[in-house]
């Protein structure tokens, strides 16, 4: 396995880089979606060769300006001050956020937690994401739902935060902001992208005034099937599959500077 990639605890192995540019190349699509916040907000993902590692964006980087050797290494359960690799300060709520549910998921590998304007205003409803798309089924029996406790800064919230998103793949932190997770930073990306769009559908419709319906549940359980075991390739529209390496081509079309070491 080459080495690719110089940091202050020296090289880095090829597949920590290759994680390195995809997390990179999600965020600098995020941005480019309107998911970014200031430098707000987090996209996080386990090192290959340490699951008790993962990388973060630092404070005050923008999410454009998002590269491969910016982003910095932190332990699991580690001081939330102290950088493994890397250079920067790491913001103690996406370490909060982040590091619990990688603690209690060993599944997961990659996070993404975003507060867009339509994802709060869900966040905000008393009966949450509702089955009235098809986007929103990518969701459906899977969503967690954690209560507000203020800005995520106090460690003992990882416990809660993790048994609030439990085995589900997307979670709603109410009053607060959205999270999906992964096995890959791709599935973590375009589940968020569904559940960004299920949510700006679900406020449109809620903002029209008019009778509106839901999936019916037996639908909706085919739709999940239909998701989870696909009969070929064409079948085949799990998240990230065929997304995120055309994703990653438009990037490198139109500025392919968050691969940058």
């Amino acid at each position: 396995m080459s080495s690719v990639l110089t940091l202050n605890q020296g090289r880095v192995s090829q597949a920590e880089h290759d994680l390195r540019v995809d997390l990179a190349a999600a965020f600098r699509l995020a941005d480019r979606f309107g998911w970014s916040q200031l430098v707000w907000n987090h996209i996080t993902a386990r090192c290959p060769d340490n699951p008790n590692h993962f990388l973060i964006n630092p404070m005050g980087v923008r999410w454009d300006e998002m590269t491969a050797s910016l982003l910095v290494k932190v332990d699991v359960e580690g001081n939330t001050l102290e950088v493994i690799d890397g250079e920067g300060l790491v913001p103690k709520a996406g370490f909060v956020i982040h590091s619990g549910v990688f603690e209690a998921r060993p599944d997961i590998n990659a996070i993404v937690h975003t507060h867009t304007d339509d994802a709060v205003a869900v966040c905000a409803l008393k009966d949450g994401l509702q089955p009235i798309c098809m986007e929103a089924l990518f969701f459906y029996n899977s969503m967690g739902y954690h209560p507000f406790e203020g800005t995520s800064m106090d460690t003992d919230e990882r416990t809660r935060l993790a048994k609030s998103l439990g085995t589900n793949r997307a979670m709603i932190m109410q009053n607060h902001g959205v999270v999906t997770v992964g096995s890959s930073v791709g599935e973590a990306f375009v589940l968020m992208y569904w559940l960004e769009r299920a949510c700006r559908i679900q406020m449109k419709v809620l903002a029209s005034n008019l009778p509106w319906t839901t999936v019916p549940e037996e639908i909706a359980n085919h739709y999940s099937g239909q998701e989870d075991e696909p009969r070929d390739i064409t079948d085949d529209f799990r998240p990230g599959v065929h997304e995120w390496p055309a994703l990653k081509r438009l990037l490198d079309r139109d500025d392919p500077s968050y691969r940058g070491l």
